[in-house]
Order: structure tokens, then C-alpha cells, then sequence
């Protein structure tokens, strides 16, 4: 991605128009049987079950410390659970520990804004650091989520998938993907000002064709591969934060 100024109130449009280096058209047949694999149907969910589940102890003293800083100065609750598209075109409720006022959703629209208002001060901290999104893991352990896989998109846009698009739920869900690197900084590219017409506008489909990308793509070389990319990306994201550097 392009190292340019954001602009603290407009969308950077020229860091949006990106162009995605995969074909704009993929092949049904590849899809169906990548979908249809013995990888993304038995060994993705052995993988990502073990790997959770001693995650989820080793990280639980973490979850304590964000539980009580959230509690601290906002209340509960804890969480934040929204319902997504998921696998098999069910929908499901996603776990996010809660960086936003109570009530936000119906407060603001569903996309977030640069410096948006909703966002408290533990959850700034928590979203720059995507620290957030470790509860998912509890997402992963039951099943609805995976490591890696497209990322879960709302239900009003997952409705409207075209039929090459409804493939996406055809893999599960997951934490990263190539559209969550890509767009780590959605927040900065879509503005202070009509976050929710700037994301359907810039972003929904080319976040939908890197979905596309990803279920063309699966495989484990491909899962280890996003997995050290997005280690990476977040580490440099959190460091940033950290030592506050722009």
C-alpha cells in the first residue's frame, strides 16, 4: 500500500482504488473444488480447534485484564456480539471484546469512522492493537469461525452476494484474510464522513473479490502464509501505537 497523508475528515481514495492483481473473474468449477476439498472441509477445522483451544489458555490472563479495563470504564458488557453471514450461509454471532460505547450500533451506522466518537479509550487502544479480536477465538473453538478465511461480512451485504460471491460462505469465516491486510486501516480509508457510503462505494467489492481470492487460493501454504503476514502487519500496527509514531 502506497505511503500516503490521510486526510483526518475525507476518504484516502487513491490508497481505496487498489488494484487487485488476481482476475476480476474466477472459474465455479476451481471454487467448487476447493469448497468442496478434504483441506477446507475436515483438516482447516482439526487445525484450527487445537490451535484455539491452547491459545485460549495461554491468552486467558489476557482476557482478564481487557475484561476488567473494560468493565472499569464502561461497565458490561464485556463482549461484543453482532450477527454475520457465516459458514453455510447461516448466520452467527461474532465475539469482539467491546470497544465501543453501549448501544453503538444503533447510535451510528455499521461501519467505523476515523476517529470515531463511539469508540472509548480502552477500545481505541484495544482496535489499533487489534487486541479486540482475540475473542474470537472463542468463535474458533465452536466452530462458526476459522483462523484464517474471508472476513465475516454483515448480513444486509451477504444477502446480496451474487452467485459466484455466495462461494465466500462456502469457507469458514476467519480472523484474517487478504482484504484484512489489505485494509488493515479501514478506518483511516473510509473517514470521518459517510463511513457507510464510502465502504459500499470503495471498498465492499474489492474486499469481496480478495474473499474470492482467498477461496481460489486455500490451502495450508496459503493459511501459513496469511498467518505470518498478518503476525507482521499487526506488529507493526501495535509498535506504531505504541511508540506512537504515524
Amino acid at each position: 500500500m502506497p505511503n500516503t497523508v490521510i486526510d483526518d475528515t475525507k476518504p484516502n481514495i487513491n490508497t481505496i482504488n487498489f488494484t487487485v492483481t488476481e482476475p476480476l473473474e474466477f472459474d465455479p468449477k476451481t471454487l467448487e473444488k476447493k469448497c468442496s476439498g478434504f483441506y477446507n472441509l475436515y483438516t482447516k477445522r482439526i487445525i484450527d480447534f487445537s490451535l484455539a483451544l491452547i491459545l485460549f489458555i495461554i491468552l486467558l490472563p489476557i482476557y482478564l485484564i481487557i475484561s476488567a479495563c473494560i468493565v472499569i470504564e464502561t461497565g458490561f458488557p464485556i463482549f461484543y456480539r453482532a450477527e454475520r453471514g457465516g459458514y453455510k450461509d447461516k448466520t452467527f454471532k461474532i465475539n469482539k471484546f467491546r470497544t465501543m460505547v453501549k448501544d453503538a450500533d444503533k447510535i451510528g451506522g455499521g461501519t467505523t469512522a476515523l476517529n470515531d466518537s463511539r469508540i472509548t479509550k480502552v477500545g481505541n487502544f484495544l482496535r489499533k492493537t487489534k487486541l479486540d479480536e482475540i475473542a474470537q477465538l472463542i468463535n474458533i473453538i465452536n466452530g462458526s469461525m476459522s483462523f484464517i478465511g474471508p472476513r465475516p461480512e454483515l448480513t444486509q451485504y451477504t444477502n446480496q452476494y451474487t452467485p459466484l460471491q455466495k462461494y465466500i460462505l462456502n469457507v469458514r469465516p476467519g480472523i484474517t484474510d487478504f482484504s484484512s491486510i489489505e485494509f488493515i486501516n479501514l478506518d483511516e480509508l473510509v473517514g470521518s464522513d459517510n463511513a457507510d457510503e464510502i465502504y459500499e462505494k470503495y471498498v465492499l467489492e474489492k474486499k469481496n473479490q480478495l474473499r474470492l481470492k482467498y477461496v481460489n487460493k486455500i490451502s495450508f501454504k496459503t493459511d501459513v502464509k496469511l498467518f505470518v503476514l498478518t503476525i507482521l502487519h499487526v506488529l507493526k500496527k501495535a509498535l506504531n501505537v505504541i511508540f506512537k509514531r504515524k
